[in-house]
């Protein structure tokens, strides 16, 4: 990745002190190169427009805007930047919030170095970082909110062949491309097909708003 251009990302978080932890860390890399950083939601917002970073590593909770309103009015402003959040296990309501608003990911705000790192390059590239435990935690907590899932699944839902719906179910539980494509005995570019139908029938951003709308519906109970 040396000859490529490094991932420019902004640091959105109200703590000074994390902020600069989280600076040492990227600075350590040298495909990761921070652009800078905001105190609060709106300043953040501001300066991803002005910017045009690569990722927003983005607090869920800080003043003036919080994290959920801040990536909706970055995900409505069609900027070319996409938002990585980071959560903590006792504000895990946020995070559905946050996905629907068109976040790529979530994060643990105690997530190990390595793995902030390569969730930053994941999202940078394009994919959704989902991590899977901390769905889990999250959807079982709202469980009983979720549908039936013996009901009449939504309209969208019947525009996927059985086999998108099937492909669907493993994105929601956490699998890779490659690991469906394993458990399925396919491909992983057939996978990789499949999935981008799934995205452009349902009218989604990216997997993780894949994940939550397989939940909401009801195709994948938590637990399941």
């Amino acid at each position: 990745m040396t000859d490529a251009r490094p991932v420019r990302i902004l640091l959105a978080d109200d703590q000074p002190l994390l902020r600069t932890g989280f600076r040492m860390v990227l600075s350590a890399e040298a495909d990761l190169h921070v652009v800078g950083e905001a105190g609060d939601g709106s300043e953040a917002v501001d300066l991803a427009r002005r910017l045009l970073p690569d990722v927003v590593l983005m607090d869920i909770r800080m003043p003036r805007l919080d994290g959920v309103a801040a990536t909706k009015a970055i995900v409505d402003a069609r900027l070319p930047v996409r938002v990585l959040i980071l959560t903590t296990f006792d504000l895990d309501e946020y995070v559905v919030g946050a996905l629907r608003a068109g976040a790529s990911g979530f994060l643990a705000k105690d997530v190990p170095a390595e793995d902030l790192v390569t969730a930053i390059r994941t999202v940078a590239a394009g994919e959704a970082v989902v991590a899977p435990r901390i769905l889990k935690r999250l959807l079982d907590r709202f469980a009983d909110a979720l549908p039936d899932p013996n009901a009449t699944p939504p309209r969208s839902l019947s525009t996927l062949t059985e086999r998108e719906r099937e492909v669907l179910i493993h994105v929601a539980k956490g699998l890779s491309n490659a690991e469906i494509a394993r458990a399925l005995s396919v491909s992983e570019t057939t996978i990789k097909t499949h999935v981008g139908h799934v995205l452009t029938k349902l009218g989604l951003r990216d997997r993780v708003q894949a994940v939550v709308l397989a939940y909401e519906s009801g195709l994948v109970r938590p637990g399941a």
